[in-house]
């Protein structure tokens, strides 16, 4: 939905094209199942979903999805999304060993 619009002129379009998009490019979509997946492979789709909405220029918006509505100020690169799971992968850096005294 455009910056500014009202409720009453949403469209789910856009949404439903994506899910539509999603559903016919991974095979994972088509289960009945909604089951949550631990597997690494799986997490792809969070991948593409950023990819589909913050990389992708559309040909009918003529930007992304993310620019579209607001959420995203300028076209991101690949290089982009690498930096967010590069960061989200490291281990949080632990604080400095304090030694503990037991009470008497």
């Amino acid at each position: 939905m455009m910056a500014g619009a009202s409720m009453a002129h949403a469209s789910t379009s856009f949404v439903e094209r994506q899910n539509l998009m999603m559903r016919m490019h991974m095979r994972r979509f088509t289960r009945l199942t909604n089951d949550f997946s631990k597997k690494l492979e799986n997490h792809a789709i969070a991948l593409r979903f950023a990819y589909y909405n913050f990389v992708r220029i559309h040909q009918t918006l003529r930007m992304t999805p993310a620019m579209a509505g607001g959420v995203a100020d300028r076209l991101w690169e690949m290089a982009d999304l690498v930096a967010i799971v590069e960061a989200a992968d490291k281990p949080a850096a632990r604080g400095p060993y304090k030694k503990r005294v037991k009470a008497a």
